[in-house]
């Protein structure tokens, strides 16, 4: 994720030792510990054992364009490190992270007549609306909607709220799990 040319660059453009630190360990964890074979979508995991193809990242990050704000500029990098290569938060949720992705592009197909990667970040929104995802409380056994609203929806809010490339939306320099840096301290407090 960057800020769109013309507004005030963070100096966070390069990854800091503790975002690869984490990234590492999460797909470490991801490859030791679940066990899960790879998805036969025709294109590579993300790394041995994780449910994720490049297919569910590349879903993912077309989704995280419709639903961030539109003074945010996505990457599938961000999407990528942020969302598939933490930490597991809990056992079968990358799984069912997966499952989201698949019945929200599945839906796409069927209605809009493309894979949601194929359409325009307005009938991305349309196709999320017409699943119901917008009107539903997010649940992790809930119905397909409540499902997409959950694994999918929120994992790509909370990747974009607790990044510290947030600051220019949120105005808080360092989110809730994540310190800040060394950065943090040496910086005077800024006159108000």
């Amino acid at each position: 994720m960057t800020e769109r040319p013309g507004e005030e660059r963070a100096a966070m453009s390069e990854p800091t030792r503790r975002q690869m630190l984490a990234a590492l360990s999460g797909a470490a964890v991801g490859a030791g510990a679940y066990g899960y074979g790879g998805r036969s979508s025709g294109t590579d995991t993300l790394t041995e054992g994780h449910p994720a193809s490049r297919v569910h990242v590349e879903t993912a990050t077309a989704v995280a364009a419709a639903i961030y704000p539109t003074s945010v500029a996505v990457e599938e990098s961000f999407v990528e490190n942020a969302v598939f290569r933490r930490v597991e938060p809990a056992s079968g949720h990358f799984e069912a992270l997966v499952d989201s992705i698949e019945a929200v592009d599945s839906h796409a197909r069927a209605r809009f007549g493309g894979s949601v990667t194929k359409l325009s970040p307005a009938t991305r929104r349309r196709v999320l609306t017409s699943m119901g995802v917008t009107a539903v409380h997010p649940m992790p056994d809930g119905t397909t909607a409540e499902r997409v609203r959950f694994y999918l929806v929120n994992d790509l809010l909370y990747a974009l709220f607790t990044s510290p490339r947030s600051r220019p939306l949120t105005g808080i320099e360092n989110p809730p799990g994540h310190p800040g840096g060394l950065e943090a301290y040496r910086r005077a407090p800024e006159d108000e």
